[in-house]
C-alpha cells in the first residue's frame, strides 16, 4: 500500500506527523502519558510534559516489557507482535483515522488482551484500516503489563494498568476532535484482559463520562483477584526478587529482573476460602478488587453505556490444542475462564441498563492444527478487524487454518462493531433475562 505524508496534527502534547494511504491516515506512538521509569513504574500515570516540533507518527512506538510466549504448533505473533520493544516512552496510542478533518466520527478505542503479560497495539491483528475505511476513528492504547502493571504493592496504587487505560480514555476526550474524531461518541472495546479491563471500566467511578459504548470480547466480569489473592503474588514475587514488597523497593529493580521472575510466579495457589482462582492459573496477574466488576456496575458509568459482549464456543482449547495437551476439559476450562463471567456480566448489565445490552457468540471453528482449534479464544478477532483474507494467518501454522475464511463472515462481524460504534444497535434485538437474545456468528 502507498504511503505518503500525513497533514501534521496538533495534540495538547505537541505536534504529530503521520503517513497517508488508502485507506486514510496513521500517526503511531503517540504519548498519552509520561514514560514510567525507576519508581514512576508504580505510579498513577502522569501527564506528558510535551515535545517542541513535530513528532514523526509514522514510527511504532516502543513496547512495555514482557515475555516471549510460546504456543506450541500455532503461531500467535499477529496476537502478541514483535514482544519487547526497548524504550521508555511506551504509555502511548495508535490512531488510524479517514482523515484528521472536522468530521467528527464514531471513535473505538481498543485495549489489547495477552494475560495482562504481553501484547501491543504493534500486533498484525490491530491494523485498523477496515475501521477507517468504514468511516470510524481506531484508536489502540499500550498500557503498563506485568509487575509494573499489576502487582500489588504497598505505597503504590492498585491497577496500574488499568489507570493507564483510563489517562488514555482522557487523551481521547481532549485531542481526538484534531483527528476527526467525536469525543462524545467513543467506543472502549477490549478482548481477553482487555476486555476484562473494559468490563472494569464499566464498574470504575472515575470512567464517567469518557466513554458512551463498550465492546467486551471474551473478557470476564468475574476476573478479578482478591486483595488476598494479589497478596500471594506479591509476597511471592518479593521473595524471588529479594526485596521489600515496596514500590520504593521494587521502583530499583530493573526491568529485566521482572521478566526473569515470572516463572517463579507461575502455578500458584490462589484458591482462598472464599474465592477460586478467576484465571485458573494461566496468568499470576489481573485486575485486584474487592468486588468483581459484574457485582459493582452500579458504581461506575454501566447504566448508561450501551454494552455489546460475547465469548467464542470453544475457548479453552487455545490453551490445549497447540501445546498438544488434552483436549478433555477444554470446554469446561473456557467456561471458567470467560463464559460464565461473561454471562454474568451481560446480565447484571441488561438489569440496571434498559435495554442496553447486546450478546454474541462466536462459532466458527478454525482448520487450524487439523481442525483441532475451533472456535477457540482469539479466533474472532481477525474476523472483528477484517483481516480474515491475510495469508500470514493461514497456513499449517497459522491462526484460521489452510482452508479461507468463510465468504461474508467477516463483513458480518466487522460490520455489527461498526454499526454498534455508530448506533448502540449491532443489528439485532437487545438482551434481558426474560428474552436472552444471542446472535451467533458462525
Amino acid at each position: 500500500m502507498t504511503r505518503s505524508p500525513a497533514p501534521v496534527v496538533r495534540t495538547p502534547a505537541g505536534a504529530v506527523r503521520g503517513v497517508r494511504d488508502g485507506s486514510g491516515e496513521l500517526y503511531r506512538a503517540i504519548p498519552y502519558a509520561a514514560a514510567p521509569v525507576g519508581a514512576g513504574r508504580f505510579a498513577a500515570p502522569a501527564p506528558h510534559p510535551g515535545w517542541s516540533g513535530t513528532r514523526d507518527g509514522a514510527r511504532p512506538s516502543p513496547t512495555a516489557p514482557q515475555p516471549v510466549r510460546d504456543f506450541g504448533a500455532l503461531d500467535m505473533t499477529p496476537y502478541f507482535g514483535p514482544g519487547w520493544v526497548r524504550g521508555e516512552e511506551y504509555l502511548t496510542v495508535d490512531v488510524r483515522t479517514p482523515a484528521a478533518d472536522d468530521g467528527a466520527r464514531p471513535v473505538m478505542v481498543f485495549v489489547h488482551g495477552g494475560g495482562f503479560v504481553t501484547g501491543s497495539t504493534r500486533a498484525a491483528l490491530y491494523d485498523g484500516h477496515a475501521f477507517a475505511r468504514d468511516g470510524v476513528v481506531l484508536v489502540t492504547v499500550n498500557y503498563r503489563l506485568g509487575v509494573p502493571g499489576f502487582l500489588d504493592l504497598a505505597g503504590a496504587p492498585r491497577n496500574r494498568g488499568l489507570l493507564d487505560v483510563l489517562a488514555a480514555l482522557g487523551w481521547v476526550r481532549s485531542a481526538i476532535a484534531a483527528f476527526g474524531g467525536d469525543p462524545g461518541d467513543v467506543t472502549v472495546f477490549g478482548q481477553s484482559a482487555g476486555a476484562t479491563l473494559v468490563g472494569a471500566l464499566l464498574a470504575t467511578p472515575l470512567a464517567a463520562g469518557l466513554f458512551r459504548r463498550a465492546v467486551v470480547q471474551s473478557g470476564s466480569g468475574t476476573g478479578a483477584f482478591t486483595p488476598e489473592q494479589a497478596g500471594r503474588v506479591t509476597a511471592a514475587a518479593s521473595a524471588a526478587l529479594g526485596v521489600a514488597a515496596t514500590a520504593e523497593a521494587f521502583g530499583a529493580v530493573p526491568d529485566e529482573r521482572f521478566l526473569a521472575v515470572l516463572p517463579a510466579l507461575a502455578g500458584l495457589d490462589l484458591r482462598t476460602g472464599t474465592a477460586a482462582d478467576p484465571l485458573a492459573g494461566l496468568s499470576p496477574f489481573s485486575l485486584v478488587l474487592d468486588a468483581q466488576p459484574a457485582d459493582a456496575l452500579a458504581d461506575g458509568p454501566a447504566r448508561d453505556v450501551d454494552l455489546l459482549i460475547g465469548s467464542n464456543t470453544e475457548e479453552g482449547r487455545l490453551y490445549v490444542v497447540p501445546q498438544g495437551k488434552p483436549e478433555e476439559g477444554a470446554e469446561a476450562l473456557g467456561d471458567v475462564l470467560f463464559g460464565s463471567g461473561t454471562d454474568r456480566l451481560a446480565l447484571a448489565h441488561a438489569r440496571i441498563s434498559g435495554g442496553r445490552t447486546h450478546v454474541y457468540s462466536f462459532a466458527h471453528r478454525s482448520t487450524a492444527l487439523g481442525g483441532r482449534l475451533g472456535a477457540a479464544h482469539t479466533v474472532e478477532l481477525p474476523f472483528v478487524f477484517d483481516v480474515a483474507d491475510e495469508p500470514w494467518l493461514h497456513g499449517a501454522t497459522g491462526l484460521l487454518g489452510p482452508d479461507p475464511a468463510p465468504a461474508g463472515l467477516a463483513a458480518r462481524v466487522h460490520g455489527a462493531w461498526v454499526a454498534f460504534a455508530g448506533t448502540g444497535s449491532p443489528g439485532w434485538a437487545a438482551y434481558s433475562a426474560e428474552h436472552p437474545v444471542v446472535e451467533v456468528f458462525g
